[in-house]
């Protein structure tokens, strides 16, 4: 029987445990190719946090975990880089010093390694340790930062507050100041960096962190990796054949039936006007593993800070859907209390649908069946 790696993140495990790989190992490594700061946006439970792990693996040297992936063929100059990996999930940012204290645990971890310096300050004290490691190893430094976003975004619109120096400020204001405080200084260490990426679920602001990037090169609605997260209908078609058959015949379906049913229950999405299907990975594995076609994803875990925002402006879905919007307004753009649209399109809860062409306007829609029965839902509740 095979094995689904849902809710696994790590590549070495998955690929030492002989699990489900949809090879993205082409992608991986046309985008780590180029030094560079990137950053991703995608919808949580699309592979976010397997394409960061992948590419740990990819620059920390572990050629054997690319054995008979497509990297085999297009890697021939294996090197090990040091990497500083960053993952934001799993910790709670609506307490306070929750992310400082996250941020310290990175640093200490690595200065034991590598050294550390005299300053006091975190983003000093980084710089310092990227510094040693490109002294000590030879080679410039990797940077991988996983949800770069959630600090932030966990505390939106709660109207959680804090005290700094004697100022009362909301928390979620003073999360994107520590994090502005602690990229502010990675400009200056261009010289021992090689590749940074971060993911996300919204970018943050350009004045905040992204500005010590000297402004990430945001890939989201790139042509080139629409497919580097999420199962494209070909994936679908050359990797779950079989597993189409299974859930054809536990539900007395015929394959056609089945194949169509997924993709209007899960598929739907679309990360540019290319319009390149792609489907919900998290719900279609949860599909072939239990054999049922449900609503795996949106009933899983929808975001609390997306709920608040929907009541805040007491905001009806139906009145944002089907609409045209320009890409700044959903895609490159800050989300607020008061304009929802770009995070419920950068969670996944709307998606491009059409594109017009001589407006250089994008239609936003709901993608699929699943998020439809989702939206429902919420609305009913209210």
């Amino acid at each position: 029987m095979k094995q689904y790696p849902i809710g696994i993140q790590d590549f070495a495990r998955i690929i030492n445990g002989n699990m489900v790989y949809v090879d993205k190992t082409d992608l991986v490594y046309q985008l780590a190719s180029t030094e560079g700061v990137y950053f991703l946006s995608r919808p949580r439970g699309f592979g976010k946090s397997l394409l960061v792990s992948t590419l740990k693996y990819y620059f920390q040297g572990r050629k054997d975990l690319f054995k008979g992936l497509k990297m085999e063929e297009l890697e021939k100059d294996w090197k090990e880089y040091p990497v500083f990996e960053i993952d934001f999930n799993g910790k709670d940012y609506t307490q306070v010093g929750a992310l400082e204290k996250t941020l310290e645990e990175y640093v200490s971890s690595w200065e034991r390694i590598y050294g550390k310096s005299p300053s006091s300050f975190l983003s000093s004290r980084f710089i310092y340790v990227l510094r040693q490691a490109h002294l000590k190893t030879g080679q410039r430094c990797v940077v991988l930062i996983d949800e770069c976003d959630k600090p932030v975004v966990d505390v939106m619109a709660t109207g959680l507050k804090t005290v700094v120096s004697g100022n009362e400020m909301t928390l979620e204001k003073k999360n994107l100041q520590t994090l502005m405080t602690f990229y502010s200084n990675f400009k200056s260490a261009d010289a021992d960096l090689d590749f940074v990426f971060l993911t996300g679920v919204t970018k943050l602001p350009q004045e905040g962190p992204f500005s010590g990037f000297n402004n990430a090169r945001n890939i989201s609605m790139n042509f080139d990796f629409d497919t580097i997260c999420g199962i494209s209908q070909e994936e679908v078609d050359g990797y779950f054949h079989d597993s189409i058959v299974d859930l054809a015949e536990a539900n007395n379906m015929t394959f056609d039936e089945t194949a169509l049913l997924l993709k209007e229950t899960y598929g739907g999405y679309h990360f540019n006007r290319k319009m390149k299907d792609i489907y919900n990975p998290f719900s279609l594995l949860n599909a072939f593993k239990n054999r049922k076609i449900r609503d795996y994803w949106f009933a899983t875990d929808t975001p609390k800070y997306l709920v608040r925002l929907l009541n805040h402006g007491n905001q009806n879905i139906q009145e944002i859907i089907n609409r045209r919007y320009r890409a700044q307004e959903f895609s490159d753009y800050w989300p607020t209390v008061d304009v929802a649209v770009p995070m419920i399109y950068q969670n996944g809860y709307l998606t491009i649908k059409g594109y017009d062409r001589e407006i250089n306007c994008y239609v936003l829609d709901l993608p699929n069946k699943e998020v439809r029965n989702g939206f429902l839902s919420l609305e009913s509740a209210k």
